[in-house]
């Protein structure tokens, strides 16, 4: 079943549109991500009070999904290689209907967190399986933009989540939301886990993982709806022989010239959650209650914060196949460095004002304008076909295990007598700072471009090292 007919498809080029559509859907599963993921910022501190939880258990409340994440995106790798990309997603969208649902009515803190294992279950899959499916559909001299479309509704799950939580907020007092509001956050998520599945059922399967499933036909038909006809065969060929030349074996990526292919991925993934950014989105409004904002503010604060991450992922989407993947990598992690590094400068001289803010949203910014949707768009290319599921599950996995480990430990170092007595609050961001450098170096020095490049021209060059 397909969501545009025939009659839009133009038979030498193929349809831009149908290609937009086809990614938007699978971009919903991104979408999610960023829902479930970021409903929690809003909801921790009602949750908190709740259920009478410590530091060590607000870490863990808030973390514990992220378990759940590693875990999903480890099984997604094998399941999108067995049974394809597409029933991938269609299973994540049950696991966060099923969470949203159990998060929102538990009786105990031990229920809740169950419910956010399964919901972040469903995560791990999707952060994978949708940048993965996208770039196997999308033509190579729009890749980069389709996959970022995946970062764009990543970064808009949590604007919607923002803008739900302080909807949410507004109607009772902090009694109310303490007792009944944090749960309507957490059940929200229920409408858009419904919308991304019934849409599922419309969108083709992947051309690459049908040809490796010997289902030419099917895929020759997906390829000429997205690329016209006259190029599909072409493509279709390409893919056969780039198959061809691959294992199917994950010791594959232990090969000569295809090891540093798999410590690039994991490398870029661990840095992408070590320097930091989860830190804003899961725990931003509770920051913002430490500069002086009361809760209403520190919410709508956070909806601010959620705005400049779209806007600047919508310049990502633009700059990403013209600028190329290494050039906004290096800019934007420098600036995400000088970011945390004034940040630090303000908490350590314990200045609660405008700078602080304004600090944070210039490393939100750069974050959304290389490090967020660039990443993802280059794990999404740089794996052979026939492994790409579960090579990218394992740098997927070492992301949610990075991520993680970030966010169980903030709180305990940003609540730790001795470190607040010699920094304040500037340690957390002195050291996401560094972080930033690392990137930097690595990306100047191993990351090369692929902009422009097809799939199976990125994986020959790896071979050819």
């Amino acid at each position: 079943m397909n969501i545009m007919n025939d009659t839009l498809i133009d038979e030498e080029k193929g349809s831009v549109v149908y290609v937009l559509l086809v990614c938007m859907v699978a971009a919903l599963g991104g979408l999610l991500f960023g829902y479930d993921t970021g409903v929690i910022n809003g909801a921790i501190g009602p949750l908190k009070a709740h259920f009478s939880l410590d530091a060590n258990w607000a870490g863990w409340a808030t973390g514990c999904a992220l378990v759940g994440c590693a875990i999903g995106a480890a099984a997604a790798g094998v399941l999108s290689d067995w049974l394809g990309r597409k029933k991938v997603l269609i299973l994540s969208a049950i696991l966060f209907f099923i969470s949203a649902v159990g998060t929102a009515l538990p009786k105990s803190i031990t229920a809740f967190i169950i419910f956010r294992i399964i919901g972040g279950l469903g995560v791990g899959a999707a952060s994978m399986s949708s940048p993965m499916y996208i770039a196997e559909i999308s033509p190579a001299r729009i890749r980069g933009r389709m996959v970022s479309v995946n970062q764009f509704a990543i970064v808009s799950g949590f604007l919607v989540v923002y803008f739900v939580n302080y909807f949410i907020s507004l109607q009772g007092d902090q009694m109310w939301n303490q007792q009944s509001g944090w749960r309507w956050m957490f059940g929200s998520e229920t409408l858009p886990a419904l919308l991304l599945l019934v849409l599922l059922f419309f969108v083709p399967e992947s051309p690459r993982w049908l040809t490796k499933q010997k289902r030419s036909d099917e895929a020759l038909e997906i390829l000429a709806r997205v690329n016209g006809a006259q190029y599909a065969q072409t493509e279709l060929l390409e893919i056969k022989d780039a198959i061809a030349h691959e294992s199917g074996s994950i010791k594959q990526l232990f090969q000569p010239g295809m090891k540093i292919v798999l410590v690039i991925g994991i490398v870029l993934a661990v840095l992408q959650q070590v320097t930091g950014i989860n830190v804003f989105l899961y725990f931003g409004t509770e920051i913002f209650k430490k500069m002086g904002s009361g809760t209403n503010a520190a919410l709508l604060q956070t909806v601010v914060v959620g705005v400049v991450n779209l806007s600047f992922t919508i310049i990502a989407i633009w700059m990403v196949d013209k600028v190329g993947r290494k050039p906004l990598m290096i800019i934007g992690s420098a600036g995400m460095g000088l970011s945390l590094l004034g940040m630090g400068l303000m908490a350590y001289c314990q200045k609660t004002d405008l700078w602080v803010l304004l600090f944070m949203l210039s490393y939100i910014a750069c974050f959304a304008l290389s490090v967020g949707p660039v990443t993802w768009v280059i794990l999404s290319e740089i794996f052979p076909t026939r492994i790409r599921g579960r090579a990218m599950a394992i740098a997927t996995v070492c992301l949610w295990v990075a991520n993680y480990f970030v966010s169980q430990t903030f709180p305990m170092m940003d609540e730790n007598t001795w470190l607040l007595d010699k920094f304040h609050h500037a340690f957390p961001f002195w050291l996401y700072g560094i972080f930033c450098v690392v990137l930097v170096a690595f990306v100047w020095r191993f990351l090369p471009e692929t902009k422009g490049k097809t799939l199976e021209e990125i994986e020959k060059h790896w071979m050819n090292l």
